[in-house]
């Protein structure tokens, strides 16, 4: 049985505002070690339960996050950026039993605690054949495509939430409830490890390959804080404008939606001025 972790550091435990999850902030370093503790409980629990291998994937920012000197050493890590399927390489080579989304976080415009979608700010909703859409909820349909099951997310209380709409059977996780984008009740590194590693050996009897999921066509729609960005996005081929802030675009699979998503996000990343957006 292979794993696949998706590990984003949001939704991880203690993380609460930008500077814990900002590369190079004295308050990241911190929060490096319990973004650690949560992935590498996560790992303990799948080999509980009788995993034979288990891959994670960064999947936050520079994707250079993780201390891999403190993972189990039966893990491999996967990181460093411009990966095909961003937060969930590795699911196309067909090898994969299961996923989990580890340190996942609410959608853009949304409740939760640093809630966004692919950029920290610039997005304010994205859209997926009209259903307000999380990363999670974009990523179970990259993933439903190569027949693997979610089986497990860790976040806030809302994330949970969330997940329920996309991963009804998975094991979900709350490490800290929801009080604003920038406030959360926290649970200690030390319970939440005990929750994660508990909740990741029962997820690991639903990680069962099925026929996969054509679920398309899929049409992407995404407002920004600004009408320049929604200018800029038009770049990416298919991506027109819908509105004076909004663009969409229609893909026949997740996989081409996934690409295109990251496609715009890139686009509209380099049109960002500092202070004004």
């Amino acid at each position: 049985m292979k794993i696949l972790i998706s590990a984003d550091m949001e939704g991880a435990t203690g993380v609460t505002w930008p500077a814990d999850v900002l590369p190079g902030t004295p308050q990241w370093e911190r929060c490096r070690a319990m973004f650690t503790s949560d992935v590498n409980a996560a790992v303990l629990g799948f080999f509980d339960g009788g995993a034979d291998d288990v891959l994670i994937n960064e999947a936050h920012w520079s994707m250079r996050n993780l201390l891999l000197e403190r993972l189990d050493e039966r893990a491999q890590m996967l990181t460093g950026k411009h990966k095909s399927l961003s937060m969930v390489e590795g699911i196309q080579h067909g090898d994969v039993d299961g996923i989990a989304f580890v340190g996942y976080h609410t959608g853009a415009g949304t409740a939760g605690v640093l809630a966004h979608t692919y950029l920290a700010n610039s997005i304010t909703g994205v859209w997926l054949n009209g259903a307000r859409a999380s990363e999670g909820l974009l990523n179970a349909h990259v993933v439903a495509e190569y027949g693997v099951p979610v089986v497990l997310v860790t976040g806030d209380d809302l994330t949970c939430v969330d997940a329920e709409g996309y991963a009804p059977a998975a094991r979900k996780v709350a490490v800290k409830d929801h009080v604003s984008r920038y406030a959360a009740v926290c649970r200690t590194p030390a319970r939440t490890a005990g929750d994660i590693r508990a909740a990741a050996k029962e997820a690991a009897a639903l990680a069962r390959r099925t026929e996969p999921v054509d679920g398309g066509p899929f049409t992407v729609e995404i407002e920004f804080d600004a009408e320049h960005l929604a200018d800029a996005a038009t770049v990416v081929p298919g991506v027109g404008r819908t509105g004076e802030r909004r663009v969409s675009y229609t893909s026949l699979t997740m996989y081409e939606g996934i690409r295109t998503f990251k496609a715009v996000t890139t686009i509209v990343s380099s049109a960002v001025e500092e202070q004004y957006g």
